[in-house]
């Protein structure tokens, strides 16, 4: 199960299934059970009818009405304070790639016309 499709994509498992959840959520929100349940449910089976090595199954269900959050999980406030400031290292407007290959790779993915999971990739462009 992930929630980084391309992450996913790039270390290539056997299979896998996608939620466009939080990362740690993937399993879905906290005290939802019947939610939690189908998402289990449905991966379970997606795991089990997967026949092609690689392939990522993505599933349905949303984490909101919008992708409002995207903005609030990848870009958060340093002065937010609920308790969910973000503490990592400060981040940089471009992108990082581990070697050439991973730039060409996704320059070539930006430039069929994106990936719906990498949405700040097109900012980074400059």
């Amino acid at each position: 199960m992930s929630s980084a499709y391309s992450i996913t994509r790039s270390v290539n498992p056997p299979r896998a299934v996608y939620l466009d959840f939080p990362l740690g959520r993937t399993a879905g929100k906290a005290n939802d059970k019947p939610l939690q349940r189908k998402i289990m449910i449905d991966t379970l089976s997606a795991l089990d009818s997967i026949q092609v090595p690689g392939t990522i199954r993505e599933l349905p269900y949303q984490w909101s009405d919008d992708d409002a959050w995207k903005d609030l999980v990848m870009r958060p406030d340093p002065n937010n304070s609920d308790g969910h400031n973000d503490s990592r290292i400060e981040r940089v407007t471009t992108a990082q790639y581990q070697c050439d290959a991973d730039r060409a790779a996704a320059e070539a993915t930006l430039a069929k016309g994106g990936c719906s999971t990498c949405v700040f990739l097109e900012d980074s462009r400059a």
